[in-house]
C-alpha cells in the first residue's frame, strides 16, 4: 500500500472549487473524497524522486462545508488512524461575497523541534511532554490546538503565510545531523541546506508537525517566500549577488530553493483554471520525470526574473489580495535599483487598480514592511544613497558592507519603489469607488505593529491605508532587537534618522506615518475580519499555560493558549 508522506494541504478555495496538495511515497492515483459526494482525482507526478499531487476538487456548494478523506489507489490514508483532531474539511466561500471573511496572517516560522525532543523527520505523532521550546509556543501549533479543542470556535477562512516558511540557512540539530550523514558539513554550505533533496527535509520538519499538519489540511493557505526560504538577505544588492554566485555551492542552493518553492508553495497559490493554463505544470504532469523541466525553469528564473511570476492575485468575494514577490524580481544595478522590475511593477499596478468599485477591501501582501520604524527607514535611505556614491567611493564601500551586515534592504532601501508604492496605494484608496481599507500585510521584522500613513493636506485618500505587520509565528526575539525597534519608533530615534538623511541630502518621503499600535513582541498571528465595508483587527499571542501533556501523545491545546492582546475596529 502506498503511504502519504506529507500533507494533505488545503490550498486554493473559492465558491465552488478547491485544490489539495500532498506528497506520496510512490506513484499512485490520488482521490479527495468529500462527504458531500464530490470527489477529485489525479495521478501523482515526479520531481527529483519525490511524488506529488495537487488535486482539484470542483462542483462544491458555495458557502458549504464538507469533511473530506484522501485515498491512494483506493486505500484511505487521511485522516490518520486514531487522530485526536476533528475531520479535515473544505469550507467554500459564500456566493457573491456575502458573509464575513476572516484572514489570519504572519511570517517567520522556524519549525525546528524543541531541544531534546524527537525530530519531526521521524514522523513521530507528537513532542514529549517534558520538551521545552526555547523560543516559546508556536503560534500555528497553538491555533491548531485551540481549534481542535473547540471545533465550534470561529476559524480563519484563509491563512496568509508571508515568508520564511522554512529556514534554509538556520537548520535544527536534527536536520544538521541528517545533512552530516549525506555530506561533509565542515565544508560550505556547512549545516545549511545545499540542494533540492535537503530542502524536502525542511518541509518534512515543518509540515509533519502534528498540529500544523492538521491545521494546513483544514484551513486554506496562501504563501509567498522571503529571504530565509533561500538565504538571509537574499538579493540584497548586486555586490551581494556577485559574491554568492562566485561560491561553489550557491547554484545548487538557489536552484533547489526555487524548485522546492515552486513544488511545495507556489503551485498551491493558483486556481484550478490557472493550473490548467500553466505550461510548465502541464509538462511536469505528463513527463515520466519532471526534474529537468523544473530545474531549467528555476535556472531561467534566477538568471532573468522576467521569466517567472511569483506574485499573484486572489479575490475573496469583495476582498482583493495582491501578493507581491519582493525578493526575486529586484533590480540590483546601483544606478536603477528597484524592489520590482518594470514588468512586475506594471502587473502589480494593473491588478490593484483593476475594476474599481468591485472590492470593499484591498490587501497587499508584502513579506517586507512598507512602513518601518522611522530610524530604520531613514537609515536605509541614508545607506542607499551612500551605496549610490552620494558621499564618494569610500563611503560607498562602507555603505555596502553595512547594508549586507545590517539587513538594510526593505522598501525604504529602494526609495523610488517606496514612493511608487505610496502613489499606488493612494490612487487605489481614492475616488468615489474607493475601498474602505487598503492594508499592507507584512512580516519579517520579528515584532508586530500598526502604522498609518498620512499624505500632505488635500491629498489624503478616501479609504483608510494601514501597514499591518506581524511576525514571528515561531522564532526568537533577542532583547537587543526589542530595544532597537522601540528606539527606532521613538522621538529621539526619529531625530537621529533625519540627521542621517540630511547627511546625504535625502528629501523627506512622500508620506509621513505614525505608529498607532504596538510594538508587540512574541510568537503571534494577526487576523482581519472583513464584513461588507467593516474591518476589525485582532492580534493573538501564543502563551505557555504551564500544564504538562501526556508523554505518549499530546492532547491538542494542553501546552499553550492564544491570548488576545488587541482587538480594534479599522473602519
Amino acid at each position: 500500500m502506498t503511504g502519504l508522506r506529507l500533507g494533505p494541504l488545503l490550498r486554493y478555495v473559492d465558491e465552488d472549487s478547491a485544490t489539495v496538495w500532498m506528497e506520496t511515497e510512490a506513484p499512485c492515483e490520488v482521490t479527495v473524497a468529500c462527504d458531500s459526494g464530490v470527489t477529485g482525482t489525479d495521478r501523482t507526478w515526479q520531481v527529483a524522486g519525490h511524488h506529488y499531487a495537487l488535486v482539484p476538487v470542483e462542483g462544491l456548494t458555495p458557502g458549504g462545508e464538507t469533511p473530506y478523506r484522501v485515498l491512494l489507489d483506493g486505500e484511505q490514508v487521511w485522516p490518520l488512524p486514531d487522530s485526536p483532531y476533528p475531520p479535515s474539511v473544505i469550507r467554500t466561500l459564500p456566493p457573491e461575497g456575502r458573509g464575513p471573511l476572516s484572514v489570519a496572517f504572519g511570517s517567520c516560522r522556524w519549525a525546528a523541534p524543541p531541544s531534546g525532543s524527537r525530530s519531526h523527520l521521524a514522523a513521530v505523532p507528537g513532542i514529549p511532554g517534558d520538551s521545552h521550546d526555547p523560543v516559546g509556543p508556536d503560534a500555528l501549533d497553538t491555533l491548531a490546538a485551540t481549534l481542535a479543542r473547540d471545533p465550534d470556535r470561529p476559524r480563519p477562512d484563509v491563512l496568509l503565510l508571508l515568508g520564511d516558511q522554512v529556514y534554509a540557512d538556520q537548520t535544527s540539530e536534527a536536520t544538521a545531523a541528517l545533512l552530516a550523514r549525506r555530506r561533509d558539513t565542515s565544508e560550505p554550505p556547512w549545516t545549511q541546506v545545499a540542494d533540492y533533496e535537503e530542502y524536502t527535509h525542511l518541509y518534512d520538519e515543518s509540515w509533519l508537525d502534528p498540529e500544523v499538519r492538521w491545521l494546513l489540511s483544514t484551513v486554506p493557505s496562501c504563501m509567498i517566500f522571503d529571504d530565509h526560504d533561500v538565504i538571509d538577505d537574499w538579493n540584497t544588492s548586486a555586490a551581494w549577488q556577485a559574491r554568492m554566485r562566485a561560491t561553489s555551492w550557491w547554484r545548487d542552493r538557489i536552484l533547489g530553493g526555487l524548485m522546492s518553492y515552486w513544488v511545495h508553495q507556489h503551485l498551491g497559490n493558483l486556481s484550478p483554471a490557472d493550473l490548467a493554463r500553466d505550461e510548465l505544470y502541464a509538462r511536469v504532469r505528463t513527463a515520466a520525470d519532471g526534474t529537468e523541466p523544473v530545474r531549467a525553469f528555476a535556472a531561467a528564473a534566477d538568471a532573468d526574473p522576467t521569466c517567472a511570476r511569483w506574485s499573484y492575485r486572489r479575490d475573496f468575494g469583495r476582498v482583493r489580495l495582491v501578493m507581491i514577490d519582493t525578493r526575486a524580481t529586484r533590480v540590483l544595478d546601483e544606478g536603477r535599483r528597484a524592489m520590482l522590475d518594470a514588468a512586475e511593477a506594471k502587473w502589480v499596478r494593473q491588478e490593484v487598480l483593476d475594476a474599481p468599485g468591485s472590492y470593499d477591501h484591498l490587501l497587499i501582501g508584502s513579506s517586507l514592511p512598507w512602513l518601518l520604524p522611522h530610524l530604520v527607514h531613514d537609515a536605509e535611505v541614508w545607506n542607499a544613497a551612500l551605496c549610490r556614491g552620494a558621499r564618494g567611493p569610500r563611503w560607498a564601500r562602507r555603505g555596502e558592507a553595512l547594508r549586507q551586515r545590517a539587513d538594510l534592504e526593505h522598501w525604504s532601501a529602494f526609495p523610488e519603489s517606496f514612493a511608487a508604492l505610496a502613489e499606488l496605494l493612494s490612487e487605489a484608496a481614492s475616488g468615489p469607488e474607493a475601498p474602505a481599507t487598503v492594508c499592507v500585510l507584512s512580516g519579517d521584522v520579528h515584532h508586530a505593529y500598526i502604522a498609518e500613513p498620512h499624505w500632505p493636506a488635500g491629498e489624503e485618500p478616501a479609504g483608510r491605508v494601514l501597514q499591518l505587520t506581524c511576525s514571528p509565528v515561531h522564532n526568537s526575539i533577542p532583547a537587543a532587537m526589542r530595544a532597537g525597534f522601540r528606539f527606532g519608533w521613538s522621538r529621539v530615534g526619529r531625530w537621529l534618522g533625519r540627521a542621517l538623511a540630511r547627511h546625504v541630502a535625502a528629501g523627506r518621503p512622500p508620506v509621513s506615518w505614525r505608529r498607532t499600535g504596538g510594538p508587540w513582541f512574541g510568537n503571534q498571528l494577526m487576523t482581519l475580519t472583513l464584513r461588507g465595508r467593516d474591518a476589525r483587527l485582532s492580534l493573538d499571542q501564543a502563551r505557555a499555560d504551564g500544564r504538562r501533556a501526556g508523554r505518549r501523545r499530546r492532547t491538542p491545546g494542553r501546552m499553550a493558549r492564544l491570548e488576545r492582546v488587541l482587538e480594534r475596529s479599522l473602519t
